[in-house]
C-alpha cells in the first residue's frame, strides 16, 4: 500500500510539473495569433467539460469502491490495483484537459483563452491528490 501510494503521488508530482511546462510551452513559443473557428472553441470546452464528467465517474466507480475495500482488507491485490487504476486514469484525464489548452494554443488562440484548461488540469490534479484509503 504505501510503494503504491509513493508511486502515485510521483506521478502526481511529474503530472503537475508537466502542466505547468504547457503553460511555458504555450507562452514563450508564441504561435502566430489568429482567430480559432469559434466551432473548434465549443468543441474543445465540449470535451472539457465530458472529461471532467467522466474524472468524476472514474473516481467513483474505481477509486472510491476500491478504497472502501481496502479499508477493511488492505491486503486485497485486486482492490489495490483497481485503485491505483484509478488513480492514474483520473490523472491521465486531468493532464488531457490541460493539454487541451495547449492544443489551442497552437491552434492560434491566446494565452487567456488557455488558461481555463491548464488551471482545470492543475487545480484537479492537485485536488485528487492520492490518499490511504479509510481516510477518504
Amino acid at each position: 500500500m504505501i510503494r503504491a501510494l509513493k508511486t502515485l503521488r510521483a506521478v502526481q508530482w511529474a503530472m503537475l510539473v508537466s502542466v505547468l511546462l504547457y503553460v511555458a510551452v504555450g507562452a514563450l513559443v508564441r504561435p502566430v495569433a489568429r482567430t480559432v473557428d469559434p466551432a473548434v472553441s465549443y468543441i474543445f470546452t465540449t470535451l472539457g467539460v465530458a472529461v471532467v464528467g467522466v474524472i468524476f465517474v472514474v473516481r467513483r466507480t474505481l477509486v472510491l469502491r476500491a478504497a472502501e475495500s481496502l479499508a477493511t482488507r488492505p491486503d486485497d491485490a485486486i482492490s489495490l490495483n483497481q485503485w491505483r487504476t484509478g488513480y492514474i486514469a483520473t490523472y491521465a484525464l486531468c493532464e488531457a484537459l490541460a493539454s487541451f489548452g495547449l492544443v489551442l494554443r497552437f491552434l492560434g488562440s491566446t494565452l487567456q483563452q488557455s488558461v481555463t484548461y491548464f488551471l482545470g488540469g492543475f487545480i484537479l490534479l492537485l485536488f485528487f491528490r492520492p490518499r490511504v484509503p479509510g481516510s477518504l
